[in-house]
């Protein structure tokens, strides 16, 4: 399984994902963190964190994270082209993916994984 740090830069806050055999880089700009805002509907960012410090994140949020890190990232697929694709390392590594996205982001580059 690829790692979360593999061709990733992390002072950029960037995380690689490998998408249908594909690593992309994901990172969570002003404007993906807006969609990802819009996406959570009454929900916040601040609860979103919390989710995943607790382990208490659903896979709408790790879709939804990952999904604003593509895009992001440059990405031009959807929701449902994420949904349907091929992950490698599967949920789990969907999940940690997330998860360090999401840390990298808010994270002074010395501190993030």
């Amino acid at each position: 399984m690829a790692g979360a740090t593999e061709g990733a830069n992390p002072y950029a806050g960037e995380v690689t994902l490998v998408l249908n055999g594909q690593p992309l880089a994901l990172k969570l700009t002003l404007g993906a963190l807006a969609e990802l805002e819009a996406s959570l509907g009454a929900d916040t960012l601040i609860a979103l964190v919390e989710r995943f410090e607790t382990g208490a994140f659903s896979s709408r949020d790790v879709l939804a994270l990952l999904l604003a890190g593509l895009r992001g990232g440059g990405w031009q697929g959807n929701a449902a082209d994420l949904a349907s694709a091929d992950i490698n390392g599967g949920p789990l590594a969907a999940a940690r993916i997330a998860a360090t996205l999401l840390l990298r982001a808010f994270s002074l580059p010395e501190q993030a994984p």
